[in-house]
């Protein structure tokens, strides 16, 4: 598969860009709206092509699928763009700005009949996979999970600091923890949350919440930009538990485990480095293919915006929130 990125940010640069190299895809062309920042990271990658405008890369005839790394508040737009022109999108999480605006774009793709996977690469990553089938398998009555992830955010004008792109600490990563909340225990029927903006940027810099389920099962999610790191999940049940740290974003030579406890038999699993980039980057192409669903597909996505939809509701309101 030949892909075109639009756009140059860090995360594309980083981790994206690599991850395909490290497949049988390839990349084509890079875009920005700054022609010379194009050029510039297609000589670092060896991309054959640069473009001065996104608008000009989803022209290009040599480009199949496109990774969308914009800003949140541009996913929506640019992936409908992508879509208009016939080429499959791998948007980075999360899809949209609210739940609303995700099932627009899900609409959208489905009209146009491209594939769309919203990039949680951690689902692609075997330790994620195995913590699932153990949860579904063989912990016995799942009642609660504690997920976090927290960073120190200090870069005053990092673009996740501008409300009018859809920033926030719950929209860069306490969506990772509620997308774990949501893998181990389902659809939660109501939320509760509190947040605070420590810089007066007007978004918010931690946000804690609480997903509750009418058969008294709870999890706590915590994302925060004012915080020493951590990333971790931990599923606790009848007859055991299941933990994982780092539990996200994991370096591709790093070596991860996944700790469990069941039936009074405690556990540490290692699974050896891999690229979990790479893996989402494999399994979108897979899906293109075959034309199945990726496991992180548009209706994933709009599940996953519900929940924050609610939480930043609460968190405004002060109050409890059913989950629409």
């Amino acid at each position: 598969m030949r892909f075109g990125i639009i756009g140059t940010a860090a995360i594309a640069r980083s981790a994206l860009i690599p991850a395909i190299g490290r497949t049988e895809h390839t990349v084509e062309a890079v875009a920005s709206r700054d022609a010379s920042r194009a050029r510039a990271v297609a000589d670092e990658f060896d991309v054959p092509r640069s473009y001065g405008s996104y608008e000009a890369l989803l022209a290009a005839p040599d480009v199949d699928a496109v990774y969308n790394p914009l800003p949140n508040g541009l996913h929506a737009a640019w992936t409908k763009r992508a879509a208009d022109e016939g080429l499959h999108v791998l948007c980075e999480k999360p899809l949209a700005a609210d739940a609303d605006e995700a099932a627009s774009v899900v609409d959208h793709c489905d009209d146009a009949g491209v594939c769309l996977m919203e990039g949680f690469m951690y689902r692609y990553h075997p330790r994620t996979e195995r913590a699932a089938e153990l949860v579904d398998e063989e912990l016995e009555g799942v009642h609660a999970v504690n997920a976090s992830f927290k960073f120190r955010l200090d870069d005053p004008d990092d673009v996740r600091l501008d409300p009018g792109l859809a920033g926030g600490a719950l929209m860069d990563v306490g969506c990772y923890a509620v997308s774990a909340a949501r893998l181990f225990l389902g659809e939660p029927d109501r939320v509760y949350a509190r947040s605070r903006d420590s810089r007066d940027a007007g978004v918010d810099t931690d946000l804690k919440g609480i997903l509750e389920y009418d058969d008294g099962s709870m999890a706590h999610v915590d994302g925060s930009f004012d915080a020493p790191e951590v990333q971790r999940y931990r599923v606790e049940a009848e007859n055991g538990w299941v933990e994982a740290g780092p539990a996200f974003d994991v370096a591709a030579d790093a070596t991860t485990t996944l700790s469990y406890a069941i039936d009074g038999r405690e556990t540490t699993e290692r699974f050896d480095p891999v690229d979990q980039y790479a893996e989402q980057v494999t399994a979108f192409a897979n899906c293109v293919d075959s034309g199945a669903e990726p496991r992180t597909d548009g209706r994933e996505a709009i599940a996953n915006m519900r929940v924050i939809d609610a939480l930043y509701d609460s968190a405004e309101r002060g109050v409890p929130v059913p989950v629409a």
